[in-house]
This record gives C-alpha cells, sequence and structure tokens, in this order.
C-alpha cells in the first residue's frame, strides 16, 4: 500500500450540471481531480472546481461527503429553507439522502471525500 500524495498530478474529468437541474444562467465547468478510489468503490477523494453557478442536488440515500473548502465560497440550500454558506478554510458534510440546491458564489476548489455505504447498511 502506498501513501496518496494530492500533489501528484491526476488526469482530470469535466462535466456541467444536468439541464433540468441547473437554475443559473451560465452552465458552470466543474472539474474534479479523483486522487484515490478505494478497490470497491465506497471511499473516494480528491480535488472539485467549480465556476459560480446553481443548480439542484440530490444526493442518493448511501451517499455522503466531506468537504474543504480551499478557495472560493458555496451556499448549500436545503429544502427547508436553511442555508449554510462554506468558505476557504472550511468544512461541511452532505449527508446521505440531501436534496436541495448547490450554489457556487465565488469560483471554489475543494477537497472532497465521498464515502458511500454498503447495500447491507439500508436494510
Amino acid at each position: 500500500m502506498k501513501i496518496t500524495d494530492f500533489r501528484a498530478a491526476v488526469a482530470p474529468s469535466h462535466d456541467e450540471p444536468r439541464p433540468d437541474r441547473l437554475l443559473s444562467a451560465h452552465s458552470p465547468r466543474r472539474t474534479t481531480y479523483e486522487h484515490y478510489l478505494s478497490g470497491d468503490g465506497a471511499f473516494s477523494c480528491g480535488i472539485w472546481e467549480c465556476e459560480p453557478g446553481e443548480w439542484r442536488i440530490r444526493f442518493a440515500d448511501d451517499k455522503h461527503e466531506f468537504f474543504c473548502v480551499i478557495s472560493g465560497l458555496v451556499r448549500l440550500h436545503d429544502e427547508d429553507g436553511s442555508v449554510v454558506c462554506v468558505a476557504a478554510g472550511e468544512a461541511a458534510v452532505i449527508p446521505a439522502g440531501f436534496s436541495g440546491r448547490f450554489e457556487v458564489v465565488e469560483a471554489v476548489r475543494k477537497y472532497y471525500v465521498v464515502y458511500t455505504e454498503p447495500p447491507s447498511a439500508h436494510t
């Protein structure tokens, strides 16, 4: 086993929010640098970047994400109307089953850790 060094170069993947989820006039480009993926695919981490924009999100019932903002500012809007702002140096967890809106106020760069629970955890 080797330590995963986030300074190492990895090939990025790019995407945009699905059109049916997009809430801003501009579709922001999202870039993911996945530095680590466990053999079973349950644990993933890396660096994620995104241009300003806003879209609806709905996390799967088995997917949790911890993230820490390196630069920029995001707002998470819960369906109940509450809003959490996360700026550079701050962190948050998006719990499994979360539904709401993800708003990138200032271009963001963040560390992310995604954990997907095994199927037996839901039965």
